[in-house]
């Protein structure tokens, strides 16, 4: 890194020629774009996927025979990719918008002369004029400072403004609140602090935490293992017997489709996207999908003071005038000192905001200052100072400090109004205490209930703040936060201090330093919770890359929405009790029909190794199975799937497996089967035993549908009554189309009749069988499961 000279003149800066050498050297800032990827990142990681592969190959073969109504089973495999991949790239552009609209133009000195550029365009030695309003792009230290104050919470979560002077470091991240300075850059690029924390988040992969779609993509992944050699030996043995190759290959697909409930990964697409959207509607930015879900599984959620039970901006509550002074003598006093400067600090602004600008002449003014500690006025009536009590008031009587200490306990910060009898050029030691000013974090007005309702839905709440523990638990107790008395000051914890007994003893913890936040969310995660971690500065990155969910407020840095999983547009935390709302929806409600996809997993296995072993040919074509798939699963699952549904999440998906999914698989498995026996009694061809194979396996998930579905509502029965309405259409109007025969015919007739009477006390009876005998291999495990 270069080193700068000891000396820089901040009146001429760098010359144009210098800047161009120093740019090429590649000592140059760069543009935080965060961690977004690009349109081709995201086309190329939801299209090159294992489940794309599987279908790539297996449309192949259906092309090969020429026969491409069968090729429908695609239809899905490209729903998924373009769902995943729209959303994906509309959060993208969402986030890039917002960078965009967040940048500015950044004005240096060369050559004498003021320019603006961009960001990006800052080297190493760069002088840079900065104002009220503007971030600081870059390290640095002050070269010339009028009254400078800046604001680090992005960085230190503390939100006192801090006067900056001559020679004072400056940190990539803060906001200038007021005054303005000439700043040398003394690191840019990757050595900036901002740039420095962004690498150290994305150093570590974060995967995602759905449980659902991990267990969907394990089945994916397991059965890859299991369907490509047994659909080669499938294909290889029907070959072998003297099977058409196309007959062979239809049969081998239908098989190898059959196995992978890849309308289950759909369903979860498709519905999570409609939740996205929906959320959207709510000003709430959904990263990625599978984040909804984890979020309703969330039990604890880490909350930063500001942003969340704090709007950010302070708020004067009252003077209390002591020694019979005046109220309103007061107010006019306080505005006398506030309006006399050009100050924007949230001090300044809270109380300009109550009290008017009085328009009095003024003999001398005194700026606050890191040093003195205060702000004050020379007027012809006397002069007065504003400022912490400690700092300005020499001596306090006992009923005056317990008065503030209340106050302070309360979660106010607490100011001094005093008259110095000297002039402010001299010590004040000789004051007059007028009276207190009480200042106040302002509360969101929903903070309350807000927090009220993730409370009755069992989500423990913590704050992790930046802020003085005292006043952080003082404010946490005004919203009604349990058991926020309970704080503790981070600076007092050892480095090598047990934080899974620390976070199981306090509910609020004050002054945490980045890696401490981390560490805080890690210790909640060991003692087996589901974290969520809201945030919007530099500060809360390495907790909100580490916690399972992250919740960013657009106000807060562009790193930070970077990596959060969802993105409050409004920074509204209340927005959230919807996020929760639609994850408990979707899980709940995917849980439910979940067992209904496998069901034809489960059958496909078993008739793919059956059949390897017969003369027959597999009795699906995968045409034939589109009637099944579309009405009596797809259409059905995705309508009760977006049903409303808010209760907690309960484990549906495992349970409905034994109770629905596996008496099903097998009384299909046992009817096809019996099916081929039927078919010779009656010399039915290959088409016709397919025909009456495909009638009772949709009678039979009719059955499924109605078991998967309870407890049973109008609004369930509405969605499932019509389907079996449907399916009958097509045996009635269209089989043609779906490679069927007409059952409505002799001698079909009959034993499709059969099937169809007996489906449902047989389907009663393989569940009671299977019950009983899952309870006997394992009583504790199974008693309730059916």
């Amino acid at each position: 890194m270069l080193i700068l000279q000891s000396k820089i003149d901040s009146q001429k800066g760098l010359t144009e020629e210098q800047a161009k050498r120093l740019y090429n050297q590649g000592l140059h800032n760069i543009k935080r774009t965060g961690f977004t990827k690009t349109i081709p990142q995201i086309l190329k990681t939801n299209t090159f996927t294992l489940f794309n592969l599987i279908n790539i190959v297996l449309a192949a073969m259906v092309f090969y025979t020429g026969d491409y109504k069968n090729l429908l089973f695609l239809v899905i495999a490209i729903s998924n990719t373009v769902i995943g991949s729209i959303q994906e790239i509309r959060s993208k552009l969402q986030l890039d918008k917002m960078a965009i609209l967040s940048e500015g133009l950044i004005r240096v000195v060369r050559d004498g002369h003021t320019k603006e550029i961009k960001p990006d365009q800052i080297v190493l030695g760069d002088v840079l004029l900065i104002g009220h309003g503007d971030q600081i792009p870059i390290d640095g230290k002050v070269l010339t400072s009028e009254s400078l104050q800046v604001d680090e919470s992005q960085i230190t979560g503390e939100t006192n403004s801090i006067e900056k002077q001559h020679g004072d470091s400056i940190t990539s991240g803060s906001f200038v609140i007021s005054g303005s300075a000439r700043i040398v850059a003394t690191e840019v690029g990757d050595e900036t602090f901002v740039n420095r924390m962004e690498s150290e988040v994305t150093r570590t992969y974060k995967d995602s935490d759905s449980k659902m779609l991990k267990t969907i993509n394990k089945i994916i992944k397991w059965l890859t293992f299991v369907i490509v050699p047994l659909g080669a030996l499938l294909l290889v043995t029907k070959l072998a017997r003297g099977d058409d190759i196309n007959k062979a290959l239809l049969g081998t697909v239908a098989a190898m489709i059959g196995m992978i409930p890849e309308g289950l990964v759909l369903l979860s697409s498709v519905t999570l996207a409609v939740s996205a959207a929906k959320l959207a509607r709510h000003k709430v930015l959904v990263r990625a999908l599978p984040a909804i879900e984890t979020l309703a599984r969330v039990d604890t959620i880490c909350l930063d003071k500001t942003g969340t039970i704090t709007t950010g901006k302070l708020q004067f509550e009252k003077i209390l005038p002591l020694q019979n002074h005046s109220e309103a003598a007061l107010k006019q006093t306080l505005g006398r000192i506030v309006y006399a400067f050009e100050d924007d600090n949230e001090t300044s602004t809270s109380i300009k905001k109550a009290i008017d600008d009085p328009e009095l002449t003024l003999s001398s003014k005194f700026p606050f200052s890191s040093e003195t500690k205060w702000s004050g006025v020379e007027t012809d009536d006397g002069n007065f100072v504003m400022g912490a009590p400690q700092f300005i008031v020499p001596e306090m009587d006992e009923s005056t400090q317990k008065t503030i200490d209340e106050y302070a306990n309360q979660g106010y910060r607490v100011l001094a109004l005093v008259q110095s009898h000297r002039s402010l050029k001299e010590p004040l030691d000789d004051v007059e205490l007028l009276g207190l000013i009480l200042i106040s974090d302002e509360i969101r007005p929903d903070a309350a209930t807000t927090l009220d309702y993730f409370k009755q839905q069992g989500v423990a709440l913590r704050v992790i703040s930046g802020d003085d523990p005292k006043t952080v638990s003082a404010i946490a107790q005004r919203v009604g936060l349990d058991h926020s008395d309970r704080f503790v000051d981070m600076t007092t914890v050892e480095f090598d201090a047990d934080y899974q007994e620390l976070v199981q003893r306090y509910v609020v913890f004050g002054r945490v330093t980045p890696q401490q936040k981390k560490r805080l969310i890690r210790a909640y995660q060991l003692n087996g919770n589901t974290v969520a971690m809201t945030g919007d500065g530099v500060n809360d990155m390495l907790a909100m890359k580490q916690a399972n969910c992250g919740i960013a407020m657009a106000s807060g840095s562009e790193s930070t929405k970077g990596i959060a999983d969802f993105v409050m547009i409004n920074s509204n935390f209340a927005a959230m009790i919807d996020v929760l709302a639609e994850g408990r929806r979707v899980i709940n409600n995917i849980g439910s029909v979940a067992s209904l996809y496998l069901i034809k997993t489960m059958f496909s296995l078993s008739l793919s190794i059956l059949f390897m072993f017969s003369i027959h040919s597999y009795p699906f074509q995968p045409i034939q199975l589109t009637p099944i798939n579309t009405f009596m699963v797809g259409l059905p699952s995705f309508l009760l799937a977006l049903a409303p549904n808010y209760q907690r999440v309960t484990n549906q998906f495992s349970s409905k497996i034994y109770k629905v999914a596996l008496p099903a698989a097998i009384t299909i498995v046992g009817y096809v089967v019996l099916i081929i026996y039927i078919g010779k009694a009656f010399d039915f061809n290959y088409i016709q035993r397919a025909t009456i194979s495909v009638l009772v396996t949709g009678c039979v998930y009719w059955i499924a549908l109605f078991k998967a579905s309870r407890p049973l509502n109008n609004v369930k029965i509405s969605i499932i009554a019509p389907s079996i309405v449907i399916f009958a259409a097509i045996f009635l109007f269209f089989p043609k189309a779906f490679s069927l025969v007409d059952v409505f015919t002799m001698p079909i007739i009959i034993p499709a009749s059969i099937v169809v009477v007996t489906a449902v006390p047989v389907f009663i009876l393989i569940s009671s069988i299977v019950h009983r005998v899952l309870v006997k291999m394992n009583p504790e495990k199974f008693s309730d499961a059916i």
